[in-house]
């Protein structure tokens, strides 16, 4: 319970607020928000519990606070105000009044933009995705002989970009003519960003320099883990605010519940670490790794095809479910044998 003391505390303020700004209508409503939200992410939970393992206390409490601080007021309040400032040229300051005094303009402009949002996070997880499909250093392969051979492509190098963009240059073809430089613009961002940002962890994550210099080397990897955690959160962040719209179009009720579900997934992350749930549940990364292929796959799709949430949601759970499954039976198999 200790791990999850401080998203409760957070979800009693969010939830304070929320009622002295919209009374208990308004406090449900971020509360359905906050659910939907963990439910919905918790295989981001997972993938940032492999990686937040790998750094050291420091920055892990670091997530925890800052990261939060940066997930809720900078991906899911400042990030959207900024991709509508960009999209219809008005100024920032401009889109934060249109947010909180006609919300119903700011939703539509910020509908307006999914196709770039979409875009950008799905290449962005697509990369995520590959980066564990075609890891040749994996040793434990959920799907057999399958994803046995799917890692010995790794070997190909950049097999993971070539990939990536020729379905972003395939699938920029079913879009209007007039948003389809828009939408390819935004893919090969999300592509750069996450090898921009990967590389750089991996660069720092090697270095093995002198003992000041290692030290410096093992803070710069912690930084860059830091950011791609970030992003990723943020890749998951952005379909789950234009979605809050269909429940509620107060942006203060919408920071507030999707705060409430970001503070517990960082604390479920936690969790998972300290308590070694990935070494035990063996299959469950795999499984979180390929639901978020699927979402990546879907957030393509949805720029010409409207695709429910529920319908992320669902596969996300069942991939989870069948990954602790195997990873059950998995442990029974090999209890045996020793």
């Amino acid at each position: 319970m200790q791990h999850f003391r401080l998203s409760v505390i957070v979800t009693v303020i969010a939830l304070a607020a929320a009622f002295a700004w919209a009374g208990i209508t308004g406090a449900v409503i971020a509360l359905i928000l906050g659910v939907l939200e963990v439910s919905l992410s918790f295989d981001n939970a997972v993938v940032n519990a492999a990686v937040l393992k790998r750094m050291d206390d420091k920055w892990q409490q670091y997530f925890l606070t800052w990261g939060i601080l940066i997930a809720v007021f900078g991906m899911r309040l400042l990030f959207p105000i900024a991709i509508v400032a960009v999209a219809t040229g008005i100024d920032f300051v401009g889109v934060g009044e249109m947010a909180l005094k006609d919300p119903g303009t700011y939703a539509k402009h910020l509908e307006a933009s999914h196709v770039q949002i979409a875009a950008f996070g799905g290449m962005f997880l697509l990369m995520v995705f590959f980066s564990f499909i075609f890891d040749t250093d994996k040793e434990l392969h959920w799907l057999g002989k399958l994803e046995e051979k799917l890692a010995g492509l790794g070997k190909l190098e950049s097999i993971g970009i070539i990939l990536a963009l020729s379905l972003l240059l395939s699938s920029h073809q079913w879009l209007p003519v007039a948003i389809q430089h828009e939408a390819l613009v935004a893919g090969i961002a999300g592509v750069i960003l996450y090898v921009l940002v990967d590389g750089m962890a991996a660069l720092f994550d090697n270095d093995e320099t002198g003992d000041g210099q290692l030290a410096g080397a093992v803070k710069k990897a912690g930084v860059m883990s830091f950011v791609y955690l970030e992003v990723l959160d943020a890749s998951f962040s952005f379909d789950g605010v234009i979605g809050a719209f269909a429940i509620t179009q107060d942006v203060i009720i919408i920071m507030l519940g999707l705060a409430m579900g970001a503070m517990f997934v960082r604390s479920l992350t936690v969790f998972l670490v300290r308590k070694g749930t990935l070494d035990e549940f063996v299959y469950l990364e795999h499984g979180a790794h390929y639901a978020i292929g699927t979402l990546a796959v879907i957030m393509l799709l949805s720029m010409t095809i409207p695709v429910p949430e529920v319908v992320t949601g669902l596969i996300g759970a069942v991939l989870i479910g069948l990954s602790v499954l195997s990873s059950i039976l998995y442990n029974r198999k090999h209890a045996i044998k020793d």
